[in-house]
């Protein structure tokens, strides 16, 4: 079955950049699932109003990810998890981490995450993450604030172009869940989750690594701080 894809919603960047980022946020999301076939890119050009040279550019971006596998004569499908990836998941899944152990590993992995995102982010990836910034706003519900918290996490793991760092990335996720909810339970816990995010993403744009990686570092200490206060009550 052939994939659906939602209208591109267009600004005045490169187009090519756009629709690599529209793809990107849908795979990244859930909505495109691993497996799933786009559309011929005739059409899909079509369906999109762009050149198919735009496409064609924004589909060799995102192969180069290894988020969507192309085929002659059977079109693009997105990419399941590599396999070291899905190794490295699987041997560490079976293990029963602490969160204490988990937060250590976040602290560890995520500020090296976004230094490294920020020396390769693309344009495609800045846009993505504005985007889940341009969602975020104060009558976001616990919820919703949770579910942008981790996309912008995601695709900034993809920022850094190192599909294990993506692995480590979603499994902290998961061992860190109940502390980030913690932490989105209140609007002045979701209003610092922002701003942090926010100052991690003026780092990114500006390719600049270290004050990325500080961002991260001052971002997870106040998160943890949060979810400490909000967890004794």
């Amino acid at each position: 079955m052939t994939a659906s894809i939602p209208p591109l919603s267009r600004r005045a960047r490169s187009v090519s950049a756009e629709v690599a980022a529209h793809l990107e946020g849908l795979i990244i999301s859930g909505e495109l699932r691993a497996g799933d076939r786009l559309p011929p890119e005739r059409e899909l050009a079509a369906n999109m109003n762009i050149s198919r040279s735009s496409l064609r550019q924004a589909m060799f971006e995102l192969e180069s990810k290894k988020l969507i596998e192309r085929r002659q004569g059977r079109g693009s499908t997105v990419a399941d998890t590599p396999y070291t990836a899905a190794e490295l998941a699987g041997s560490l899944a079976e293990t029963e981490i602490e969160l204490g152990h988990a937060s250590e590993l976040r602290d560890l992995v995520e500020p090296r995450i976004a230094h490294l995102a920020a020396l390769r982010a693309v344009e495609s990836n800045l846009l993505s993450l504005e985007n889940v910034l341009g969602r975020c706003h104060d009558g976001n519900s616990a919820d919703e604030s949770l579910r942008l918290d981790i996309e912008f996490h995601a695709l900034l793991a993809h920022a850094a172009q190192n599909p294990l760092l993506v692995t480590l990335c979603t499994m902290t996720t998961e061992w860190t869940r109940r502390t980030r909810t913690l932490s989105h339970r209140t609007k002045r816990g979701r209003r610092v989750s922002l701003d942090g995010h926010r100052q991690i993403y003026e780092a990114v744009a500006r390719h600049d690594g270290a004050s990325a990686a500080v961002a991260m570092e001052q971002h997870l200490r106040e998160v943890r701080e949060l979810s400490l206060h909000t967890g004794r009550r």
